[in-house]
């Protein structure tokens, strides 16, 4: 057999378009512990992030052209698959005790990195934490508020102003103006590029 591990991502890719089942081996080994993670904080439930890993390489084995190098990075194409998939998750199956500030679970930014993860990955996991930790305290109160909600716990903004009681427009705008000063400040933190 074939050692693929020298091989970019984009290659691997064009195999996998191919009908080669071992490129998608190959990605999956190397995509699989990072995927599982994020499904993990996201979903809470071993089993659940599992279920999710599984169906986001399914669908890419039978539908590897939906990626395109021009959408980015392949693992960041990948990691952005698999939050879709855990918010779509969290919103069929009416899972939404996942928070920033859950009184049992602790903080979503909080929680240790997974122990399949590589000890760089986890120190990395642990840095971003506390970057994105900061910014969220940096941005007003209400912005925070519905970040929380549509991206921890899954809720979309029909869902969020119902919630909150407020008119569906105030949610908008509130969600764009907190992700936008919440990117800013990721960037000024280095953690995004401007």
């Amino acid at each position: 057999m074939l050692d693929l591990s020298p091989i970019a991502d984009e290659q691997l890719v064009e195999k996998v378009a191919n009908g080669d089942a071992s490129a998608l081996e190959a990605l999956y080994d190397r995509y699989v512990r990072q995927c599982f993670g994020l499904a993990l904080r996201i979903v809470g439930e071993p089993a659940l992030a599992e279920e999710v890993v599984q169906e986001v390489f399914t669908k890419f084995w039978v539908k590897p052209a939906n990626y395109s190098a021009e959408k980015g990075k392949f693992a960041s194409w990948l990691l952005s698959l698999v939050h879709h998939k855990c918010i779509d998750e969290l919103r069929r199956k009416s899972r939404t005790t996942v928070s920033l500030e859950h009184p049992e679970a602790g903080s979503v930014l909080d929680r240790e990195p997974s122990k399949e993860m590589d000890l760089d990955d986890q120190a990395i996991l642990k840095e971003e934490q506390a970057v994105v930790r900061d910014a969220l305290r940096e941005i007003a109160p209400n912005q925070r508020q519905v970040i929380e909600l549509a991206y921890f716990k899954g809720l979309s903004q029909s869902e969020i102003a119902a919630k909150l009681g407020q008119p569906l427009g105030t949610v908008k705008t509130r969600t764009r103006q907190g992700l936008k000063q919440l990117r800013g400040l990721l960037a000024t933190k280095g953690l995004l590029a401007e």
